[in-house]
């Protein structure tokens, strides 16, 4: 086996070989003479033996010559010109688009040009390797590009009169339903909006004795329960216009409402929860005992497992619903806590928002009884909800400022604040698209904003949309 090695120096003319005898010598091959030998391979033959195949193309025949924008064809009187075209891509190959002179690369062997270094001007397109020449290659995303945030409009699009809607925090008097309708209660009497056709329908009046605390739709949006100061819970039929039933059990107002797929929760002044089957023909099923002043916030979470309640007396609850007893109890806040949200996107993830001697928005896992965060809002926190779209949240606030916030989950960056109201913004509601925001405020004024994306398209109106720019009243 011949082993090819340089030799030692330029001054020897024998070197000895392995199986050679001392008597036999070997020429001694220059750097220049190699370098010509791997450029002009085509007209360079060894005297030894005969080549077979070129030395970096083993099979020619099974090379893609179109690739490289060279003549495959064996005929003799392209011969010249094809193996001037493969010489020429071999210099560009090694040295660059501009080669050096060979003396040069031979004297020191350190030519100027980019070999083993990138340089911007030397790399070649992504489609000059393509298999369908300049054409565009599919799924490949070269640059990616620099998503641009979501602008989100600060004023209002829409603005309803609200005429006696109350500055009260304790009541929650506005609700949208999935049918795209929404519910506000104006002292004694409940009214229907139409998102759709604007259209305002006056579902109830209570009487001169009685005031609407709560309004709640069930998940299906054609029924709505209607908590009064009496401590009854009613519900109707909003396709009829129609009392279905009443429920006692109260002996206070009812000013929070939360239903589950058949389960409505109301609590009360009375610091009582009750749980009431709408199937049942009793009143209530289950009574939740635990808070020591007036229940003001309820949400169940998504899957309908659990039950959040928030109270006057600065404590968030959460039960199940097999005990009557609260199964975790957090006491970090220190005003009250009417703001409660679950998350869409997390299991167990839960907002909570305390009043003006709190003013901090607190996130919970009650899978694993952790306290995940705490953001001061500098003002009182009326309400939160999360988007159903995206992994981010709006809270409204009273003292001082009366803002409408819009965060990203979970770093809790500002996205947008939105300002308009007067007064505290006590109520909000969500359309059933996930897009659109309402708000209402003891300024006797409801507010809609579109602060959220749609799931399938960022910059896709919601179904309400821009076209009932304007203001009218609700009554």
């Amino acid at each position: 086996m011949e082993v090819d090695e340089d030799p030692p120096s330029s001054t020897s003319t024998t070197t000895c070989l392995l199986n050679l005898p001392p008597s036999m010598s070997r020429p001694t091959v220059s750097l220049e003479t190699r370098i010509n030998r791997l450029i002009d391979s085509n007209h360079y033959h060894s005297p030894s033996k005969p080549i077979y195949s070129d030395r970096f193309i083993p099979s020619r025949s099974g090379s893609n010559f179109a690739l490289f924008g060279l003549d495959s064809s064996p005929n003799k009187d392209k011969k010249e010109d094809s193996a001037g075209s493969y010489a020429g891509l071999l210099k560009t190959a090694l040295f660059g688009p501009v080669t050096p002179d060979k003396r040069d690369v031979v004297a020191g062997f350190s030519p100027s040009g980019n070999i083993f270094r990138y340089k911007t001007e030397t790399q070649r397109s992504l489609n000059s390797f393509s298999p369908f020449g300049s054409e565009e290659v599919t799924g490949v995303n070269r640059s990616s590009p620099v998503k641009s945030p979501r602008k989100i409009l600060k004023s209002a699009y829409k603005v309803l009169d609200a005429p006696a809607l109350q500055d009260d925090f304790y009541l929650n008097l506005v609700d949208w339903s999935a049918q795209n309708v929404l519910a506000v209660g104006l002292g004694n009497c409940v009214y229907l909006w139409n998102a759709c056709s604007s259209k305002v329908t006056k579902l109830c009046d209570l009487g001169g004795d009685d005031n609407v605390c709560s309004v709640s739709w069930a998940l299906r949006g054609t029924h709505l329960a209607i908590g009064t100061s009496s401590g009854t819970v009613e519900i109707w039929d909003a396709l009829r216009c129609k009392k279905i039933r009443t429920m006692e059990g109260h002996r206070l107002r009812v000013g929070a409402l939360a239903w589950s797929s058949s389960i409505l929760a109301s609590g009360s002044r009375d610091k009582k929860i009750l749980l009431r089957d709408i199937r049942s023909q009793e009143d209530h099923v289950s009574k939740l005992t635990g808070h020591k002043s007036e229940v003001c916030g309820l949400k169940w979470s998504h899957d309908n497992r659990e039950l959040a309640s928030g109270g006057n007396d600065n404590k968030l609850f959460i039960w199940n619903q097999h005990s009557t007893q609260p199964v975790l109890k957090y006491s970090e806040h220190t005003a009250a806590v009417k703001a409660i949200a679950w998350s869409p996107h997390l299991h167990g993830v839960l907002a909570s928002g305390g009043g003006t001697a709190d003013r901090c928005i607190r996130f919970w896992n009650t899978a694993t009884n952790t306290h995940l965060n705490c953001v001061d809002t500098n003002s009182q926190v009326c309400n939160l909800v999360w988007s159903k779209n995206v992994n981010e949240l709006v809270s409204t606030h009273g003292y001082s400022q009366n803002q409408i916030i819009v965060w990203k989950y979970p770093t809790m960056s500002k996205l947008a604040t939105l300002t308009g109201h007067t007064f505290r913004v006590l109520y909000l509601a969500v359309s059933p698209d996930g897009q659109t925001i309402v708000t209402g405020a003891g300024d006797e004024t409801l507010r809609f904003w579109n602060v959220f994306p749609s799931p399938k398209s960022q910059n896709r109106e919601s179904e309400i949309g821009a076209s009932f720019f304007g203001r009218t009243t609700i009554r």
